[in-house]
């Protein structure tokens, strides 16, 4: 049997078990830069599950956990694509050939935008970053957001500051899109953050972001 066949035949599997495990979920595939999960993205219905990454379906995902096992027929769906739940949203990371899918579930809806260079070179009237002028790189995207370790104090160095949270974000990548260190992101709780490290993987991107203070 060649591998074709083989994924055919355990693509047919996954969804044969999803039939009896999962309820039905919208998939969609993002077509730009902006919300992904615009109902005009929407290509397919088809009933999906999602285990711990053991995937044997017998205990929950722990905190600080992103990494899914999905069970649904793969032959549909893409790397990239989400898939969506009521309000619970994933997104594919990776159908590597005759291995389970992996999965993302997302915890938050990012933004990221890069600051606009100086308006001319030399002495310029403010040096600092101005929101209204950046370019817009991604609009409105489901990512998981969580907690990572290291953080630091504001410069003031104030009885009542707080250590400044870094975050590890976790979302597909985009054609034509390249996010780098310096980049702003926003999320849908009103926070602001700049990107410190951006890696792209076989997964999509892996960035670690830290909250911008004042």
């Amino acid at each position: 049997m060649d591998a074709a066949t083989l994924q055919d035949r355990i693509s047919r599997g996954l969804g044969s078990a999803a039939r009896v495990l999962g309820p039905p979920t919208d998939a969609y595939r993002p077509s730009g830069v902006a919300n992904p999960l615009d109902p005009a993205n929407r290509y397919l219905q088809l009933p999906a599950a999602f285990s711990a990454p053991d995937g044997r379906f017998q205990r929950p995902d722990p905190y600080g956990a992103a990494l899914w096992h999905g069970v649904f027929d793969s032959a549909y769906t893409l790397a990239g694509d989400y898939l969506v739940q009521g309000s619970a949203i994933w997104f594919i990371a990776a159908q590597q050939p005759l291995l389970p899918v992996l999965c993302v579930r997302t915890s938050r809806v990012v933004s990221f935008a890069r600051p606009a260079a100086p308006a001319a070179a030399g002495v310029n009237a403010y040096g600092g970053v101005i929101p209204a002028a950046a370019m817009p790189l991604l609009t409105a995207w489901p990512a998981s957001v969580l907690g990572a370790g290291g953080g630091g104090t504001p410069q003031a160095d104030l009885p009542s500051n707080a250590t400044v949270p870094f975050w590890t974000v976790l979302l597909p990548s985009v054609p034509g899109v390249v996010l780098r260190p310096a980049d702003l992101m926003s999320d849908d709780l009103g926070r602001n953050a700049v990107v410190a490290a951006a890696e792209l993987t076989d997964l999509g991107w892996r960035l670690t972001v830290k909250q911008a203070s004042t």
